[in-house]
């Protein structure tokens, strides 16, 4: 099993390219929610950017988590689709994310 906590960098986001060598393994997809705010989210307001930020965050944590899981040694995120939520009862609003990624592993591994 690979050790991506000794890596650098295992996450490579869209025109991010991960390194040349890589062996593509196989094309996944993962979900992520983001930390949940008061009241509504408007697209681009600073509850989008605080709730895509952490979105983020958890993405990338979940990321790291597969591809250990899977046992590869980076990702590189290909798509995503981002939508808002909401819970009235609660004035609640948070952010879910679906990422499509081509899992890769090291030449030499």
């Amino acid at each position: 099993m690979s050790n991506v906590a000794d890596d650098p960098k295992v996450v490579f986001w869209h025109r991010d390219l991960p390194p040349v060598d890589g062996q593509p393994m196989a094309e996944h997809v993962v979900e992520a929610t983001s930390d949940r705010v008061p009241g509504s989210i408007e697209r681009h307001g600073p509850s989008w950017h605080r709730c895509y930020g952490s979105l983020m965050a958890h993405t990338t944590d979940r990321l790291t988590q597969e591809i250990a899981r899977l046992g590869g040694h980076y990702a590189h995120v290909l798509d995503e689709h981002v939508e808002s939520h909401r819970d009235d009862a609660a004035n609640e609003s948070w952010l879910k994310g679906r990422f499509s990624y081509m899992l890769y592993r090291r030449p030499d591994a």
